[in-house]
C-alpha cells in the first residue's frame, strides 16, 4: 500500500469538507493497519503469502463500523485517548462586572452556563459530539469593551489520529456556529482562537476551579458504595493521633472545614494529621495542622448541637490534582431546594456502633425541608436555622459515626459541585424519620469568610 499516510496526504486538500475528510483518513488508517498486520499480506518461505484471514477479519469488521455509522467512531478502547484545547473568544454584548473573578458568583455562573450550552450546540449532530467529553469556562476576564471567555474542550480520539485533521474539524465547527446564530450572547468572530494543549495544561486549567472531579455516577456510609480514587477530591480525613476521628473538606489549598465537635476534648493541633484520598491507608497526601479555629458560640456540650462548624488550616499548602481538589462554596444567599438530590462521603460505620472503614464510602441523600425535619414524629423542634436535614423519611440511607464533619455536596447544571452541609449529628443510622442533620453551610458562609478569606 505504500507510506501509511499517503491517503491521509492525498486527502488533506479536503479540510474544508472536514467530516469526509475525518471519515477518510480513519478508512485509511484501517487499510494500513490490516495490511500492515494480516498475515495474508506477509510473504513466507519462497515469498508466498502466510494465509491467516483472522487479521483481515479483524480490521474488516471495523472498516465496517466506519462506513455504517458514517462516522470516525472508536476503533478499539484500548485505543483512544483525551485531546485538551484550549478556546477562546470575546462575548460583545456583555460588560465585564468584578463578580466575574469569582466562580461561584450567580454572574459567572450564569454567563459559564450559557457559553458552554453554545460550545456542546457546534457538536451536536456531527461525528464529535459523541467525541466531546466536556466543555468548561475556566477564565472570564474584561476585553475591550466585552468579556473574553477561556474554555478548556475535552475529547476522546483514537491516538493515532491525525491532529491537524482533528483540530481542522474542531475548529470549524465552533466557527460555524460561532458565525451563525449564538443569542443571546454576540459574538466577535475575529477574536476566536483554537489551540491543543497537552494533557498537563489542561489538567491544570480545569484544577484551578472549584467543585471539578472525575464524571462518575452516585450510587445508593450506610448503604452506600465504594468511592474510586478523584471521585470526591475534597475529602479529607481528620486523624487524632494517627486514628480516623471526622471527616473534612477541602475548601483552599489550605484550608478544611469541618465540625466543631470533632474537637471536643482535643484541640492541641500537634495532635491532629489530615490525610486525602479515597484511602486512609496508605492516603493519597499527608499535612500536618497548624491551626483549629472552632465557632466561637460552640458549645462543648454532647446535647448542643448549635454552631457546630470549624475551620482548619493545614501546615502546607497542597497541589490541586484530579485525586485532591477543592469543592465550591456557595454563596451564602444561595438557596438549596427541598429535595435536591446530594452525595454525602465517608470513612464512617457501615452501621450503628461499627469500626470506621478505610476506603471512602458515598451514597445519595435527598435534602429535607426544616418544616417537615421539626415534625413531633422526627426531630421535635431541634432543627434550627443553621441545620439542614438530608436523607429518607423511611430510612436506610445516611451518614453515621465517623463522618461527622465531612461533606454533604450537591452538582449544579454545569456539573460544579458545591457543599450544601456538614455532617453534624443525628439519631443513630439510617433509622426511619431520623434522617442525618446537618451544619448549613450558607448559613455559615460570611463566618467561613472572615475567618479564611474564602
Amino acid at each position: 500500500m505504500g507510506d501509511c499516510f499517503d491517503c491521509a496526504r492525498d486527502i488533506a486538500d479536503l479540510s474544508h469538507c472536514h467530516w469526509f475528510a475525518c471519515i477518510l483518513f480513519d478508512l485509511c488508517s484501517v487499510l494500513c493497519r490490516a495490511t500492515k498486520e494480516d498475515p495474508a499480506n506477509q510473504l513466507g518461505p519462497g515469498r508466498q503469502r502466510i494465509d491467516g484471514g483472522r487479521a483481515s477479519q479483524r480490521w474488516f469488521s471495523e472498516l465496517l463500523t466506519i462506513s455504517a455509522t458514517g462516522s470516525p467512531e472508536l476503533i478499539r478502547t484500548s485505543d483512544q485517548k483525551l485531546f485538551f484545547y484550549s478556546a477562546s473568544f470575546r462575548i460583545n454584548n456583555v460588560q465585564y462586572q468584578p463578580n466575574f473573578d469569582k466562580q461561584t458568583s450567580a454572574e459567572f455562573r450564569e454567563l459559564s452556563r450559557s457559553i458552554e450550552v453554545l460550545i456542546k450546540q457546534a457538536f451536536q449532530a456531527t461525528p464529535l459530539e459523541k467525541r466531546l467529553i466536556n466543555a468548561r469556562v475556566v477564565r472570564l476576564s474584561p476585553g475591550n469593551d466585552g468579556v473574553l471567555a477561556d474554555v478548556v474542550l475535552i475529547f476522546k480520539f483514537i491516538a493515532t489520529d491525525n491532529k491537524e485533521i482533528l483540530w481542522t474539524n474542531i475548529y470549524h465547527s465552533l466557527l460555524k456556529k460561532l458565525k451563525s446564530s449564538t443569542w443571546p450572547l454576540s459574538i466577535d468572530i475575529s477574536s476566536y482562537k483554537l489551540s491543543e494543549i497537552n494533557e498537563e495544561s489542561g489538567t491544570n486549567l480545569l484544577n484551578s476551579c472549584c467543585g471539578t472531579r472525575l464524571d462518575r455516577s452516585v450510587e445508593r456510609i450506610y448503604g452506600g458504595t465504594i468511592a474510586g480514587e478523584g471521585e470526591w477530591p475534597w475529602q479529607a480525613s481528620l486523624q487524632l493521633n494517627g486514628v480516623h476521628r471526622c471527616g473534612a473538606t477541602l475548601i483552599s489549598s489550605n484550608w478544611l472545614v469541618t465540625a466543631a465537635h470533632c474537637f471536643r476534648g482535643v484541640r492541641d493541633v500537634r495532635s491532629w494529621t489530615s490525610s486525602f484520598g479515597a484511602r486512609l491507608r496508605p492516603p493519597t497526601m499527608r499535612r500536618n495542622l497548624r491551626q483549629i479555629i472552632i465557632h466561637e458560640h460552640y458549645a462543648n456540650n454532647v446535647m448542643n448541637h448549635e454552631f457546630d462548624i470549624a475551620v482548619v488550616q493545614i501546615s502546607s499548602p497542597v497541589e490541586f490534582t484530579t485525586a485532591v481538589h477543592r469543592v465550591c462554596l456557595p454563596e451564602a444567599s444561595y438557596i438549596f431546594p427541598e429535595n435536591t438530590t446530594c452525595a454525602v462521603t465517608g470513612f464512617g460505620a457501615l452501621k450503628d456502633d461499627g469500626p470506621s472503614v478505610h476506603e471512602l464510602r458515598q451514597t445519595e441523600v435527598k435534602i429535607i425541608g426544616n418544616e417537615i425535619c421539626n415534625r413531633r414524629e422526627v426531630y421535635k423542634g431541634a432543627i434550627s436555622s443553621g441545620m439542614l436535614c438530608a436523607g429518607y423519611l423511611e430510612g436506610g440511607s445516611d451518614a453515621c459515626q465517623g463522618d461527622s464533619g465531612g461533606p454533604l455536596v450537591t452538582s449544579d447544571s454545569r456539573g460544579i459541585w458545591y457543599l450544601v452541609g456538614i455532617v453534624s449529628w443525628g439519631d443513630e443510622c439510617a433509622k426511619p424519620n431520623k434522617p442525618g442533620v446537618y451544619t448549613r453551610v450558607t448559613y455559615y458562609r460570611d463566618w467561613i469568610a472572615f475567618h479564611t478569606g474564602i
